[in-house]
């Protein structure tokens, strides 16, 4: 069975580049358009990668990451933060959160800032999955 890669984005053109990308090597795609429907789709679905925007609506990547990184069940699926947000503010958004009490996370896996060449982002899903 091919590995799960669940792409979390709010913009639909970026999702569906995605997908195409996703199926193409040689994973299954599944979608979300904001963090509070990803987190959903990761409890219910187990994927086996997180592609996630920092800046959508309901919920943010910045919130996502940190709640898919501090549970216990949830903090092993690799994640790749694919935003037009430098990495350094994702960063610093996080040892932010961690200066108001939260616990510290890991960084994630891959930051790719957008645009990113699709041939870039096939690569980094070969080199984390196989």
């Amino acid at each position: 069975m091919a590995k799960k890669v669940l792409c979390v984005d709010d913009d639909p053109a970026v999702v569906v580049a995605m997908e195409t990308v996703v199926e193409e090597s040689g994973y299954t795609p599944l979608t979300a358009p904001n963090g509070e429907e990803g987190l959903r789709k990761v409890r219910a679905e187990k994927p086996d990668l997180v592609i996630l925007d920092v800046l959508m609506p309901k919920q943010s990547g910045i919130k996502m990451y940190r709640e898919l990184k501090t549970d216990q069940e949830l903090k092993q699926i690799p994640v790749v933060i694919h935003s037009g947000i430098a990495r350094r503010t994702f960063l610093r958004s996080q040892e932010a959160l961690t200066e108001f009490g939260d616990e510290p996370v890991a960084e994630p896996e891959e930051y790719l800032e957008k645009p990113v060449e699709p041939e870039e982002i096939a690569e980094t899903l070969k080199r984390i999955l196989g």
